[in-house]
């Protein structure tokens, strides 16, 4: 039995052992292949649409900012004077013309006042005429040498200090005849009441606020431009200014620049003038001004989805001589609204440029313009914008 089990073992090794000499001996006889064995890879094609050459183009410049939309034209009604906020004839919204009555103050102390003044008034009158007939008979005294000069002249600044005090009774008391003109409540522009500041029955103290009030037939964005722009930009330039919640821009002109740069910023504030008869917009409303400026160079120029970055470079894929070369390029100026890129190293006008972007392309890959895409040799596929 043992012996029987050997011979069966011996022969699998037999076995095993010849099969592996002759799939070695296929292998050896298989040789080496030759290069032209392998089947050639096909060229990448293109249509025409696909492939551009640069073009001159001018790229006119824009400038732009942001900011929200201001009402230069705002007031605070203030109390000119101590009392009491009897009541108010408007509220948060109302519309308002120039001279008309908002509410009433009750301005008892300063009628008082007016009448302390009064008073006060006419004591330094008296105490001035007073004066001057005291005056007057020392004059009358010192021409027949009855008194000395000393003694009139001390009775001349004694009439001259009575009247500067007569006159300095009557300045208060007109400054509170103008406090009292000025008190009443009323609309010094025409506009709409933003914001009530105190109610009715509330004490109120001398420039405490009250009501404010806003025009907004003319409004204001001020932004910040950079130093290495704000040189080209210029009073009276028209700015195109695009507010939120409105789906056509609206144009506005440069009003002023401030003189110098913001400190820490670098930047140099800018307010452009926004005319709004129709009071479509509000103030506080986000706004981003464009600045548009016109380019007499032609430049050349691509599609943006051709330039791509690699490693912190710009590239683009190019068809020369049949196959693929990427080409480093340094561009200039861009216009997304065009949706083109100024080149200015890297490419020549007579180039062909790759005007999207494709995956998976490698430099020296042949290349093709066709009519139309084969069916059997697929063009690279278009991808997603690249990622700056």
């Amino acid at each position: 039995m043992r012996k029987s089990f050997k011979l069966g073992g011996l022969a699998a090794v037999v076995l095993l052992v010849g099969g592996a000499g002759v799939a070695v001996m296929a292998s050896k006889g298989d040789g080496p292949k030759k290069p032209g064995d392998e089947k050639a890879k096909p060229a990448l094609e293109f249509v025409a649409s696909e492939v551009v050459k640069p073009a001159l183009a001018s790229m006119p410049a824009q400038i732009e900012f942001s900011g929200p939309l201001v009402a230069p034209g705002t007031v605070v009604v203030r109390a000119k004077s101590n009392g009491t906020l009897l009541n108010l004839a408007v509220g948060e919204g109302s519309r308002v013309k120039a001279g008309q009555a908002l509410g009433q103050v009750d301005l008892e102390e300063l009628r008082y006042r007016i009448a302390e003044r009064g008073a006060s008034v006419e004591a330094m009158r008296a105490q001035m005429e007073q004066a001057e007939r005291a005056h007057k008979a020392n004059e009358g005294l010192a021409s027949k040498n009855f008194i000395a000069q000393t003694a009139l002249d001390n009775s001349r600044a004694a009439f001259e200090a009575a009247r500067a005090n007569w006159q300095a009774a009557k300045a208060q008391l007109d400054t509170s005849q103008v406090t009292l003109r000025q008190a009443a409540l009323v609309s010094p522009i025409n506009g709409i009441v933003a914001k009530r500041h105190a109610v009715p029955g509330e004490k109120l103290a001398a420039e405490q606020q009250i009501l404010t009030i806003v025009d907004l037939a003319k409004l204001e964005l001020a932004g910040l431009v950079g130093t290495h722009e704000v040189s080209r930009l210029k009073p009276g330039m028209p700015v195109q200014v695009k507010v939120e919640g409105v789906d056509q821009p609206v144009e506005a002109r440069i009003s002023r620049i401030a003189p110098a740069a913001e400190p820490g910023t670098r930047s140099i504030g800018v307010t452009l003038a926004l005319d709004n008869p129709k009071e479509a917009f509000r103030a506080g409303q986000y706004a981003v001004a464009k600045v548009v400026l016109p380019d007499d160079t032609q430049r050349l120029t691509v599609p943006l989805a051709a330039v791509t970055r690699n490693s912190g470079q710009e590239q683009v894929w190019m068809i020369e001589n049949g196959a693929l070369v990427r080409r480093i390029v340094t561009t200039g100026r861009s216009d997304t609204r065009e949706g083109r890129v100024e080149i200015l190293n890297g490419l020549k006008p007579e180039a062909q440029v790759l005007a999207a972007r494709f995956d998976n392309l490698r430099e020296g890959d042949k290349a093709q313009i066709v009519a139309a895409k084969s069916a059997k040799v697929a063009s690279a596929a278009a991808s997603a914008p690249v990622q700056q």
